[in-house]
């Protein structure tokens, strides 16, 4: 297979010594770079346009830029949004502007973590991309949707590369351990260590060759083995950004999991997040949330719980607390649901916001004043303890919503008894109810 030169192979990273030089290296890619897969066939065709590429590290992006920059004959300037400034992405895009009218050649510009700009900072791009005087690919592991401007999405084409599947990157590990331009059959590989390797890369090959080069480099005999790769490796490093689109993703399948009553998932999500270094205090103000959105009253002592949780974060912090996370996660997902109380108050927001806002009813409003009382405020008001059955047949609605009913309870865990008193109270109201008897 051929590589792409990157200075002294002897001193290179394994990763770069390894690089493809043609979509037919690439492997895991199969729905963009496949034959006949839609990016494929532009490159093969040479209908070279703005690109965008979204996906995780390790999967292919700068590999792909290259392969095209290549193809094209155009010189691959790469630049990251990282670490250069909009005054070195501008002089890159002059240069290549400049060469397009004196030689009707353009330079390919690859612009990685373009997400890492501003949305101003984007907006230098658009003229050149406009006027055809560049070749541009920026490529991002974050949602474009929420990091790019709508004027830049529309002048490029997107295209996601997917997180590698375990058989891409077993085949990768095979490649490099024979490979010339890796380690050249220096060295043997377990099947307990290779399948450590993958599962520790996370989709990832470069994270997955960083690894086989830095337990190659250790091992003290040919054969490298699960204790080595684990001494080696000593700690996996999570795919996390706690302000980027993983953060979002996590923290839904954490929140559906406890309200598909799944301890395990939820368990799992939680560790997830921990690891990742996520912010305890957040993940405790999600479960306070996820016990009145999911558990409500099903199970009233789920807040409580919650919160209790949430204090413990407070007052002991990491690691000490991830037991109490954890505890609420899963009382949470064991506990009886109920969206009623969410249901029923996003109703009444619905018609606070949609209705007029009516008057209190004159029964229900405090006349601490005579002049209030001859006004009627209180007038007709029945103090609910001083009825036998403690509920009086008063309308407490505004007259435009009287028979609303926002708060339905289910038959779930305590909401059932939350039921059975609503349509006590409810009969009671219509019937109506007679004074309470007077203590002996």
């Amino acid at each position: 297979m051929n590589h792409l030169p990157f200075g002294d192979p002897g001193t290179a990273p394994l990763a770069e010594r390894l690089r493809p030089t043609d979509l037919d290296g690439i492997t895991g890619q199969e729905e963009i770079l496949g034959p006949g897969a839609p990016l494929r066939t532009l490159i093969e065709r040479g209908n070279y346009r703005n690109l965008l590429f979204w996906g995780p590290p390790g999967t292919g992006k700068t590999t792909v830029g290259r392969i095209i920059a290549h193809r094209s004959g155009t010189t691959f300037v790469h630049l990251s949004a990282a670490l250069s400034g909009v005054k070195e992405v501008k002089a890159a895009l002059e240069r290549s502007q400049e060469r397009f009218r004196l030689e009707g050649k353009r330079d390919l510009l690859f612009l990685d973590e373009i997400h890492r700009f501003t949305r101003t900072q984007q907006d230098v791009l658009l003229t050149y991309l406009e006027e055809g005087s560049v070749f541009f690919i920026g490529a991002t592991t974050e949602n474009p949707s929420f990091y790019l401007t709508a004027a830049l999405l529309s002048r490029c084409q997107l295209f996601c590369f997917s997180q590698l599947p375990e058989t891409a990157l077993s085949e990768l590990v095979e490649r490099a351990l024979h490979d010339e331009a890796g380690l050249a059959g220096a060295h043997d590989l377990t099947d307990e260590a290779l399948d450590a390797l993958v599962s520790l890369s996370d989709g990832d090959a470069r994270r997955t060759l960083t690894m086989l080069e830095l337990a190659a480099a250790i091992a003290p005999e040919r054969t490298i083995d699960l204790p080595l790769v684990e001494r080696a490796v000593q700690r996996k490093g999570l795919n996390y950004d706690r302000a980027g689109e993983e953060h979002y993703n996590l923290i839904s399948a954490l929140h559906k999991s406890i309200r598909n009553s799944d301890p395990d998932a939820a368990l799992y999500w939680l560790a997830r997040m921990i690891e990742g270094g996520e912010d305890p205090r957040f993940l405790a103000r999600r479960l306070i949330r996820v016990a009145s959105e999911d558990v409500g009253l099903a199970d009233p002592h789920a807040l409580p719980l919650a919160i209790a949780a949430a204090e413990t974060v407070e007052r002991i912090g990491l690691p000490e607390c991830n037991l109490a996370l954890a505890e609420a996660a899963v009382y949470l997902s064991c506990a009886p649901k109920s969206n009623a109380l969410y249901v029923g108050f996003s109703e009444a927001q619905r018609d606070v916001r949609d209705r007029p806002a009516e008057p209190v009813p004159l029964h229900l409003r405090n006349a601490p004043t005579r002049l209030m009382k001859g006004l009627g405020y209180g007038k007709g008001y029945q103090y609910a303890h001083d009825l036998e059955a403690g509920v009086a047949d008063m309308v407490c609605l505004p007259p435009s919503l009287e028979g609303r009913t926002y708060y339905r309870p289910t038959e779930r865990g305590a909401e059932a008894d939350i039921a059975t008193r609503l349509d006590q109270a409810r009969k009671t109201r219509q019937l109506g109810d007679r004074p309470r008897r007077p203590s002996a």
